[in-house]
C-alpha cells in the first residue's frame, strides 16, 4: 500500500469532527417513573373521596352587603312596599307591578323606581311620597328616593299571578 491509499482509508474510516456518534437512548419503562405510584385500583381512583368537599361544606356563607341584590335590607324594603295598597284596586303596589326596581347602595341609600297605572291616577301626587316615607322608615335605611317613570308604561301583564287572581283575571 502506498501512503496515499493509507491516508484515504483513515480518512474514510474516521468520522468527521462535527459528526458525533450517539448511542440510542434507553426505552422508558413504567417502573422507572419518578414519583409516588398509587396503589389504588382505577375504580378507587375515580370514586369521589369522602373528604373531597369537607372544607367547602363547613365554610360559613359570607355576610350579605347592605347593597347586594337580594340582601336583607332590600328584602325589608320590598316587604314594606307590599304594605302599600292602591286605593282603587285591592292589591298592593308591588304585586300590581308598579315597582320597577329597588336599589340599595353600600351606604344604605334606597332608590325606588316606580310608575303609576295612568298619569291621571287620583294618587299621582301622593303615592310617590308615601312610597318614599315607607322605604325611609325601614330600620337601617339612611335615605330614600323615588324615581317616577312612565317608560315602559304600566300594563296588566306586569302584575303577579296573585294580583291577577285577586282581580279575577285568571
Amino acid at each position: 500500500m502506498s501512503d496515499e491509499n493509507k491516508d484515504e482509508k483513515d480518512f474514510v474510516a474516521a468520522p468527521a469532527p462535527n459528526e458525533q456518534v450517539l448511542e440510542k437512548p434507553p426505552r422508558a419503562r413504567v417502573d422507572d417513573a419518578v414519583g409516588d405510584v398509587s396503589e389504588e385500583s382505577p375504580r378507587q381512583t375515580m370514586e369521589r373521596k369522602r373528604d373531597y368537599l369537607e372544607g367547602f361544606l363547613q365554610k360559613k356563607p359570607d355576610e350579605d352587603a347592605a347593597g347586594g341584590p337580594g340582601g336583607k335590607l332590600q328584602q325589608d324594603v320590598v316587604a314594606a312596599l307590599k304594605e302599600i295598597y292602591d286605593p282603587e284596586i285591592p292589591v298592593n303596589i308591588y304585586d300590581l307591578g308598579l315597582i320597577y326596581g329597588v336599589e340599595v347602595s353600600d351606604d344604605a341609600d334606597i332608590v325606588v323606581t316606580m310608575t303609576l297605572t295612568t298619569p291621571h291616577c287620583p294618587v299621582a301626587e301622593t303615592m310617590p311620597g308615601e312610597v318614599e316615607l315607607r322605604a325611609a322608615s325601614v330600620p337601617g335605611v339612611r335615605d330614600a328616593e323615588v324615581n317616577l317613570v312612565w317608560d315602559p308604561p304600566w300594563g296588566p301583564e306586569k302584575m303577579t299571578d296573585e294580583a291577577r287572581l285577586e282581580l279575577g283575571m285568571l
